[in-house]
């Protein structure tokens, strides 16, 4: 999705997964200064959020970002927000017009979860943030469609925008999809926005998304179908062209020379 997104202007991917359960660490091309440079703390000017962000190479030239920790496995493991809002905050500050956020929750756990504890989950702060459209991923398999299943229950009765989200079937072999994944995606398609089925790729079930720029033109046409169905429901909920989005004021020069200086 960040590739295909890229055509159109800066993209980036947000890991916001802890550093020693993440993968993007290692699939990045070139290694940025990571989110350990970004101080919660202190104010960052745009040119230091760029700096952290890593690049990946995508087919015919393009590439795409990712903000990820790089510290090395035996540091001391940051402490990253869990307000979606501080990620789209520093999304914003960094310019970048299409963010797609990996995130680690499973969504149906997260939902119970946050409802026997009375407040919001982490899949509906997600949701509620602007001009965002959920995705939800599962294997094209005949457990990963009932997982899938009980998470859109879980989401219906939570109040979540089923009406914007877009479903990625991913296949785990060859051939076609068994028969209780087709009977799911025609069922789920009545539900949500869309349903895209992202074909089996060797080549990232061996290496990940390192060398993505070897992934096959068939996965890439997915990421592709997957970008213009989220921007297609962002169009169908919020209008064509979209609405520009806020973003935070830049730092005076006054404010960057202060927040460079460490106090006594």
């Amino acid at each position: 999705m960040a590739a295909a997104f890229s055509d159109a202007g800066p993209s980036v991917v947000l890991d916001t997964t802890p550093r020693l359960t993440s993968p993007w660490p290692f699939w990045c091309a070139e290694p940025g200064a990571g989110l350990a440079s970004i101080p919660p703390d202190r104010p960052a000017t745009r040119q230091r959020i760029r700096e952290a962000a890593s690049w990946c190479p995508a087919p015919e030239g393009r590439a795409w970002q990712v903000l990820t920790d790089h510290q090395e496995w035996s540091s001391a493991p940051l402490s990253l927000p869990t307000d979606p809002a501080a990620w789209h905050q520093l999304a914003a500050a960094g310019g970048w017009q299409a963010v797609i956020a990996d995130t680690p929750e499973a969504v149906a756990q997260d939902l119970i979860t946050a409802r026997c504890a009375g407040h919001a989950g982490q899949a509906a702060s997600w949701c509620s943030l602007p001009f965002a459209v959920p995705v939800l991923c599962a294997a094209a398999t005949g457990p990963g469609v009932q997982a899938l299943q009980v998470a859109v229950k879980a989401a219906v009765a939570e109040g979540l925008p089923l009406q914007r989200m877009v479903i990625a079937l991913t296949a785990t072999g060859e051939g076609r999809p068994p028969s209780p994944v087709r009977a799911a995606a025609a069922m789920l398609r009545s539900h949500v926005f869309s349903v895209i089925n992202v074909p089996h790729d060797p080549h990232i079930r061996t290496y990940g998304m390192s060398d993505s720029h070897r992934i096959r033109p068939k996965t890439l046409a997915a990421g592709y179908d997957l970008a213009k169905a989220v921007l297609a429901s962002a169009h169908q909920v919020w209008g064509h062209p979209l609405p520009a989005a806020r973003t935070p004021a830049p730092l005076s020069s006054d404010a960057r020379v202060a927040s460079e200086k460490v106090p006594a």
